[in-house]
């Protein structure tokens, strides 16, 4: 549960670092003022995913997927992940987080406050759009041209370690840099990411109907837990 929230929080990136300009295509600023300006513009979020989990301990790679909202609330956050396969959701209205296994029959309910202390604080602060990227992270445009997709790839390496993230890698839509450089509607700039964490497990998201500010309602982040259905406490 904790690994997807974080894949997706991590994503929140709302700043400007150092100019690093290279021949052609696109610099580092430019980029990072395409998410800046992507997410400062963001209130609410819609879009279909896919998920690849590759856990370094076993050797194993699992598959999912499902739809996403996101809604930014106040100082803080909303989000639900309806995963299709395998069968679950996650859900937070900000303040408490709910997983959900249908299979098994349970919830498993946590506060959002605990969940996102610690070393996973760094991607609730991109959330609510307090993050620093240039104080938290060090970035590196991998090309200045974009790849075979027409996107652009980012490294980001925490400065400090953290447990949760160990290298985050983002594709930055190309389409998004070009509507920037038009002056046109800010458009939601990331494509796809990868995660590595400090375990050697690898998650890998895609994006596909992205949908913003659709003016989404809150009860989309209310859960009512099913009859029969056990609840644990954490």
């Amino acid at each position: 549960m904790v690994r997807s929230a974080v894949v997706l929080l991590s994503l929140l990136l709302v700043v400007i670092s150092t100019p690093v300009r290279a021949d052609g295509g696109a610099t580092l600023q430019e980029l990072l003022a395409v998410l800046e300006k992507g997410y400062g513009s963001l209130q609410d979020l819609q879009a279909d995913f896919t998920q690849r989990t590759y856990i370094g301990s076993l050797k194993r790679e699992e598959k999912g997927g499902g739809e996403l909202f996101l809604k930014k609330k106040g100082g803080g956050a909303m989000f639900r992940f309806n995963y299709t396969k395998p069968k679950q959701q996650i859900v937070s209205n900000g303040r408490t987080v709910w997983y959900y296994l249908p299979d098994n029959r349970q919830v498993i309910q946590s506060d959002a406050a605990r969940i996102f202390s610690g070393g996973n604080a760094m991607a609730m602060s991109y959330l609510t759009g307090l993050g620093n990227l240039s104080a938290d992270f060090n970035v590196k445009l991998l090309s200045p041209e974009p790849d075979r997709k027409g996107n652009y790839q980012l490294e980001l390496v925490p400065k400090k370690h953290n447990q949760s993230v160990a290298r985050l890698m983002l594709s930055v839509s190309g389409v998004a840099v070009e509507s920037y450089r038009a002056g046109g509607e800010p458009l939601f700039p990331v494509a796809a990411s990868v995660l590595h964490d400090q375990m050697g497990n690898r998650t890998t998201i895609e994006y596909s109907r992205i949908r913003v500010n659709r003016g989404l309602g809150n009860d989309r982040f209310s859960f009512k837990v099913p009859v029969g259905v056990d609840v644990i406490k954490q």
